[in-house]
């Protein structure tokens, strides 16, 4: 199947998910994940109305948003101080920062730039050591001390599952994160809301949706395995 033809696949999935969760799809932003991706296929995605597209490495980032400045472009992917240099303005949203010496450097290269920049803090919700993000329990004060940043803006929570889970197991996982989001929000800590929980890839954003997301990253379902 062709671009189209599977996006139409997943969105048709998304709704459904979102109808038996007795959610609102429109409240479930796609994001189509093309990392390694041709420009061709970029492309050819916008041509079906995509408008997210999300990186891992930051350098793609700003080749492809230089090529497509009008489409809203996400750093989903391990982001290393050094290399913040080359998003921060072109980055509508950064889904992976996981300490405060990050948020330091973002604060840094946005107030040169007189932005004020939208991230996700990136949680280890699993609790396993191969994966990147905070724990839980040190969520809140990680909160507390970005707040202080006046160009930096947090606006939710961002976590990858374990493969190899099944659909109830990822559910559980997924909803420990909307839980913590919650839970954050309700300490009203200026400058940080909990509107967005980026969580759900090509294997498991049903789970996801089901247990809240409003961010799903899907590249293997949309433009087919890596090569």
């Amino acid at each position: 199947m062709g671009i189209r033809e599977n996006l139409q696949a997943v969105q048709k999935e998304i709704f459904l998910a979102a109808e038996q969760a007795g959610r609102d799809p429109k409240t479930i932003r796609l994001i189509a994940v093309s990392k390694t991706k041709p420009i061709s296929m970029v492309e050819e995605a916008m041509e079906c109305g995509m408008v997210d597209f999300g990186e891992n490495r930051p350098q793609e980032l700003k080749e492809k948003a230089e090529q497509f400045p009008e489409l809203c472009w996400h750093q989903i992917g391990q982001l290393q101080k050094n290399k913040v240099k080359h998003i921060i303005d072109k980055a509508c949203l950064i889904h992976s920062v996981d300490s405060l010496s990050l948020c330091q450097e973002i604060e840094k290269r946005a107030s040169a730039i007189g932005k004020v920049q939208d991230i996700l803090i990136q949680i280890n919700i699993s609790g396993e050591e191969t994966k990147s993000g905070i724990s839980p329990s040190q969520t809140a004060d990680l909160c507390r001390e970005i707040s202080l940043l006046p160009h930096v803006r947090v606006r939710g929570l961002m976590t990858i599952s374990v493969r190899g889970m099944s659909e109830e197991e990822n559910y559980v996982l997924f909803r420990e994160l909307k839980t913590l989001a919650e839970e954050i929000d309700a300490l009203e800590i200026p400058n940080v809301s909990m509107e967005e929980l980026s969580m759900g890839m090509t294997h498991d954003f049903v789970p996801a949706i089901r247990a809240g997301a409003t961010l799903i990253r899907v590249g293997t379902g949309i433009f087919g395995e890596r090569k």
